[in-house]
């Protein structure tokens, strides 16, 4: 078990000031500190019309090699800049993602960082490894944990992090099938599923242990697929939800076509139902489509069309979507065939994304207001 890092006593005046520069106040002979607004920290702010557009921009296996060039040639040949920018940083890397946030921050837009517990080689559909919920609860990561809170305190401007996204599946070590799914927990009271139960308890352990460490410049995002591979009541958004005090945005994958074995279906029948069923996890939050995207395939459907009717589903059926991050990637599969998602998988999918992209209702540059204000 890795061990817990120590610090030396450091005087009230010390501490006042490092607290005041943080927005930390953990006992309650400080609480008239925490009253006073910190004027120093900003967060990402809900826009009242439009939404922000973004992308993941096949940043490699491990979804992390960022590079400004690739963010700039995705951003040139869309012919518009993005607000959000997301790549990976699994747990196996054991390290805060320093270099990435900064690239995407010198390129102008907030960093969506996917923290994943997840241990090499990020093989999908693998059983649990090191990390998982068990070992994370029981403090065998806290040093790990609070090394990367103190390094995004440090880093200082505001990001997004989804930690443990799509639970509600099977192909991530830590999905909620592997740690019993529905079945009750009849030892413990109270006596809810044991998966979303335990997932809950790693979620909040996790956010409180990277809040306790000062870095109230991240905003959570809760973020599930849009369908569950198990169905069942155990298996709904809400059973999952950490509740309000533990997520800022409420995040949802919406995809198309991905493989050979899939049905073609358009962006609004895959969106729809999981639309209404997260809107009502939580009234107040705002929501983003945190991945959305298609492959390429003539035989079954128009990419170009499927992209058009998604950008207008966008404007004029879900009015609660704040963001959309694009997900512009090509792969191999295991039967050989590729799945291309990329935005230029063809000329006339490129096209349509462009004019879509391009209408003002999408916002491309992130707009910030002082954290715990409703203005930007």
């Amino acid at each position: 078990m890795m061990t817990y890092r120590i610090y030396r006593v450091i005087c009230f005046h010390t501490f006042f000031l490092f607290l005041a520069g943080h927005g930390i106040s953990p006992c309650p002979a400080l609480l008239w500190a925490a009253s006073k607004p910190d004027t120093s920290m900003q967060e990402l702010a809900v826009p009242e019309k439009g939404a922000y557009t973004g992308a993941y921009v096949d940043f490699g296996e491990g979804e992390d090699n960022v590079t400004l060039e690739a963010i700039e040639k995705f951003d040139k040949m869309v012919r518009k800049h993005q607000a959000i920018i997301a790549f990976g940083n699994f747990w196996g890397e054991q390290q805060f993602s320093l270099k990435n946030v900064q690239i995407v921050t010198l390129y102008g837009a907030i960093p969506y960082i996917f923290w994943s517990p997840w241990d090499k080689p990020y093989s999908e559909d693998d059983i649990p490894d090191r990390f998982n919920l068990y070992n994370i609860l029981s403090g065998m990561w806290d040093a790990y944990i609070d090394k990367w809170a103190e390094d995004a305190r440090d880093f200082g401007k505001p990001l997004l992090v989804a930690w443990g996204l799509e639970m509600n599946g099977t192909g991530f070590p830590w999905s909620v099938y592997f740690y019993g799914g529905g079945q009750k927990d009849l030892i413990n009271q109270p006596s809810d599923h044991l998966g979303p139960k335990i997932f809950k308890q790693a979620y909040r352990y996790v956010v409180d242990r990277v809040r306790a460490r000062g870095a109230r410049n991240i905003q959570w995002v809760f973020h599930v697929n849009n369908y569950a591979y198990q169905s069942g009541d155990w298996n709904r958004f809400a059973v999952y939800y950490p509740g309000s005090n533990y997520v800022d945005w409420l995040g949802l994958s919406v995809y198309g076509k991905l493989d050979n074995s899939m049905d073609w279906i358009s962006f609004y029948d895959g969106c729809n139902l999981a639309y209404q069923e997260i809107c009502k996890v939580d009234p107040s939050k705002p929501l983003m489509v945190a991945e959305w995207g298609v492959g390429e395939y003539p035989a079954f459907g128009n990419k170009a069309e499927w992209l058009r009717t998604a950008f207008e589903d966008l404007q004029e059926r879900f009015p609660r979507v704040k963001a959309a991050v694009y997900w512009h990637e090509r792969w191999q599969n295991d039967d050989g065939s590729y799945t291309n998602l990329r935005v230029n998988s063809s000329p006339e999918a490129l096209s349509v994304f462009r004019e879509g992209v391009g209408d003002d209702y999408w916002i491309g540059n992130p707009r910030f207001h002082i954290k715990g204000s409703s203005k930007p």
